[in-house]
């Protein structure tokens, strides 16, 4: 019996990973999975946000082109665009992957107008700039459709 423990201990050349040791290698791996993808997933969301505040910016800058180039006068408007690049009089704008934008010109005659656009691959915030205001382009509780509660 001595003998054969003693052939064991010396027989080295066959050393490898126990399966302990790899399960153990695969935990690891899967806990830091578990907390990388949710991560993942929301830098995903925000970029998507940010994608669509962007694209409300590119067409503020072009129907106010439009407007001086046109005797101060705002264009007409669209719903619901998704095909890129959008036309706005003579002004292209080029929306984002799954971007949808909405342009609503206000009153008669045109005295401002609504931008709003969201993102599909977002987090569902419709993203609006009112030229009445002014300021900078809001998260807004607004309907995409007609940039409006």
């Amino acid at each position: 019996m001595q003998d054969t423990i003693a052939r064991l201990r010396a027989k080295k050349e066959d050393e490898g990973f126990t399966l302990i040791e790899l399960l153990v290698v695969v935990v690891i791996i899967g806990v830091l999975v578990a907390i990388a993808v949710p991560v993942y997933l929301n830098y995903r969301q925000g970029a998507a946000d940010k994608s669509a505040q962007s694209d409300v910016r590119g067409a503020i800058s072009a129907i106010e082109q439009y407007y001086t180039d046109n005797g101060n006068a705002y264009p007409t408007g669209f719903a619901n665009e998704t095909t890129s690049p959008v036309t706005i009089g003579d002004q292209k704008i080029t929306l984002s992957d799954k971007t949808k934008m909405t342009y609503v010109p206000v009153g008669s005659p045109t005295t401002s107008y609504l931008v709003c656009a969201t993102n599909e691959g977002g987090s569902g915030k419709v993203y609006l700039y009112d030229s009445s205001a002014g300021g900078s382009v809001k998260d807004a509780d607004v309907q995409i459709g007609t940039c409006a509660s």
